[in-house]
């Protein structure tokens, strides 16, 4: 029988896995820390994402409860959703940010032609 010669297969995964091990700092030995450090970075993408919503949130409705005691975030985006305006968190959190004078007469808008019976809070 003749003798089988372990060529491209064995070293195509030697090469990918020391190709890993040259981007992560002090693993030369350690491929479990490699595919960890994979899985840890694919986790933490999902959850940035997560973070940048909830701060984009907390930044448009702590700007909104500042000009009207009767007026928050969710009743914002259902009047937003009412009358059809394209406006996603973020655009809305860099405009807060940024220009704050813009924000109230996108606002003024939004509030002037929405039911107020229908969006207000009792209290």
């Amino acid at each position: 029988m003749t003798r089988t010669r372990r060529g491209f297969i064995a070293r195509r995964r030697r090469s990918k896995a020391r190709s890993c091990r040259a981007s992560f700092r002090g693993s030369l030995l350690r491929p479990q820390q490699d595919i960890r450090a994979l899985a840890s970075s694919h986790r933490d993408r999902k959850g940035q994402k997560r973070h940048f919503r909830r701060l984009w949130i907390t930044r448009i409705n702590s700007l909104i409860r500042d000009g009207w005691i009767n007026y928050n975030y969710s009743q914002l985006i259902h009047d937003l959703y009412k009358r059809q305006l394209l406006l996603n968190r973020k655009i809305l959190a860099q405009i807060a940010v940024a220009n704050q004078q813009s924000l109230y007469l996108i606002f003024n808008e939004i509030i002037k032609n929405a039911n107020w019976k229908e969006s207000a809070v009792v209290m």
